[in-house]
């Protein structure tokens, strides 16, 4: 499901502001009571109604390295998932998974068709 935008959650806390209820601002707005208070106690709390970030493990392959990982696929543009998670780790020393490297490719606009 997508986030709703930073302009609703901004019109929706400031429509509290001017004294529509959370019950009234939702039914206005669309979302449920309970999103209404949750906005407003999240800006209560950071200052801001802006999404917060989700925790997570970074990836394996930072987007800093995507240049070389580019450069490596038009090197060598006819080898399998399992071959460029090889020379990744021959070079780089991140052992990748194939699985994330299709993900990665696929992401910088990499088709998977091979020459015959």
């Amino acid at each position: 499901m997508k986030r709703p935008s930073l302009d609703l959650r901004e019109r929706l806390v400031a429509a509290g502001d001017a004294g529509l209820s959370h019950a009234e601002a939702a039914k206005w707005f669309g979302v449920s009571e309970r999103t209404v208070t949750r906005w407003h106690r999240l800006r209560r709390e950071t200052g801001s109604v802006a999404p917060r970030l989700h925790p997570g493990r970074p990836p394996t392959i930072s987007t800093d390295a995507y240049p070389d990982l580019r450069a490596q696929v038009s090197a060598q543009p006819d080898a399998t998932l399992g071959q460029h998670c090889a020379t990744w780790a021959a070079t780089h020393g991140a052992v990748v998974s194939p699985a994330t490297m299709s993900r990665l490719l696929a992401k910088l606009g990499f088709s998977l068709k091979k020459r015959p």
